[in-house]
């Protein structure tokens, strides 16, 4: 696929692979977790996740609106690649708002919900409450919000990264997801109002009737003519779904179960029973499957997002533990050259939701491992793993990697699965049984 696929949106930019490509990182992850007993690393791997996301709001000071960086440079490694300096990601920031109402922070959190609703609000170009796919790492300013870039000296130009300026689906759905957490939260209407902004431009910019109809990907590259992402993903609508599905709990406005049945459709019609699994979504026609890679968030979001799921759906674990697993942990694609720290904490939130908690034993000291002297955990303990995917539709080769370097998003995760908190449903809900059901369940066509 010739874009950022499903569950990619966040980073990976072409600057950063080439920033990157030479360096040779030997640092090993934290010691300790091999002996400590899992019910430990994981209560320990909450307090500590817990701390760090929430000192790093801390970190700039007063009560206003924050967008937090996504990545730290590696100890000893020298400064991140210019692309991802001021970064900030909108699906990072979604998770770690999400990860702090689950921490019980949430005055924290709602200051990442207001620099969502600002940035919705006053964007340099648009007016139709969209989000950029990121943002300036900080406090948010008033006027419209600053996108991330760079100076070049020898060519005495500033740079933006096309992805960063561009806007995917995905991302726009997390966004929801957080200011839907955050309004449960707080019961202040703004944020469930903002949510229903965001969503109404998924409803809106990107459907797609032609079969299988569903959500394309979004938008690549900077105003006023980005390019259209004509492929679907799975993943965009497991969160497109998740997001519609609870605005139909919050609201009684009419499109929301629509939009929510469009999206579970697309949904059910990826799934692939032979091989017990969902792929990853579209080629760029928007019709004909994508079916060679496999992505583990596709795979494993339908099974904690869509609450009465068909059982034969919860083969995907066993695909997973197969296809995905590699030293103990998961990897990003069916075919692992490492161990991916996101995905891993999917996995184990994944499984708790099964009732396969046994299965988690392993994760919870491998993910408390991966700890950095900042409280982040990395990405990824090897030097770099590959995803076996393209950053965007500019890209001539599968570019897309993730790297040893302490992330926010991969933090975040490991937090919910520590808690035990689902981030596609009210409450944080794991149960089918809770949360409100799903008023785009077919029963209630």
């Amino acid at each position: 696929m010739n874009s950022v696929s499903p569950g990619l949106r966040r980073w990976l930019l072409s600057p950063l692979a080439a920033g990157m490509a030479g360096l040779a990182i030997v640092l090993a992850p934290l010691p300790a977790s091999a002996q400590t007993p899992p019910a430990q690393a994981r209560e320990q791997l909450l307090a500590s996740g817990c701390q760090a996301i929430g000192a790093r709001v801390a970190a700039v000071p007063g009560q206003g609106p924050v967008m937090l960086g996504s990545y730290d440079p590696a100890p000893g490694q020298g400064p991140l690649a210019p692309a991802l300096q001021q970064a900030a990601f909108v699906y990072d920031n979604a998770l770690a708002g999400v990860a702090l109402v689950a921490c019980h922070r949430v005055g924290d959190a709602r200051r990442i919900a207001d620099a969502m609703l600002a940035a919705s609000a006053h964007d340099r170009h648009y007016h139709d409450g969209r989000l950029r796919n990121a943002y300036r790492a900080g406090a948010l300013p008033a006027g419209p919000a600053p996108l991330p870039g760079w100076w070049d000296a020898p060519s005495k130009r500033w740079f933006e990264d096309a992805y960063q300026a561009g806007t995917a689906t995905g991302n726009v759905a997390w966004a929801a997801l957080m200011l839907l957490a955050v309004y449960d939260a707080t019961h202040e209407r703004r944020y469930l109002d903002g949510a229903g902004t965001l969503m109404g431009w998924v409803d809106t910019a990107v459907f797609d009737s032609g079969a299988p109809g569903g959500f394309i990907g979004g938008y690549f590259g900077e105003e006023p003519n980005p390019l259209r992402q004509t492929w679907k993903s799975t993943e965009h609508n497991v969160d497109a779904y998740a997001a519609f599905s609870w605005l139909a709990l919050r609201s009684s406005d009419p499109r929301w179960p629509v939009a929510a049945r469009r999206a579970r459709g697309f949904v059910e019609a990826m799934w692939q029973p032979r091989e017990g699994r969902f792929v990853i979504g579209t080629r760029e026609d928007g019709r004909s499957l994508n079916s060679a890679p496999s992505a583990l968030d596709a795979v494993l979001w339908p099974l904690i997002a869509i609450p009465d799921a068909p059982a034969d759906w919860r083969r995907g674990m066993d695909w997973t533990r197969e296809r995905h697993g590699v030293k103990g942990g998961y990897g990003f694609n069916g075919n692992p050259d490492g161990v991916w720290t996101e995905g891993t904490g999917q996995a184990a939130l994944v499984l708790r939701a099964s009732g396969r908690a046994q299965d988690t034993a392993a994760l919870w000291p491998l993910l408390q491992s991966q700890r950095a002297p900042s409280g982040l955990l990395y990405a990824t303990p090897e030097q770099r793993i590959r995803t076996g995917l393209s950053i965007g539709p500019t890209s001539t080769t599968e570019d897309f990697y993730y790297y040893h370097l302490p992330h926010l998003g991969a933090t975040a995760w490991a937090v919910l699965a520590a808690a035990g908190w689902n981030p596609f449903r009210p409450s944080g809900c794991l149960q089918a049984t809770c949360g409100g059901g799903d008023p785009a369940s077919p029963s209630k066509e």
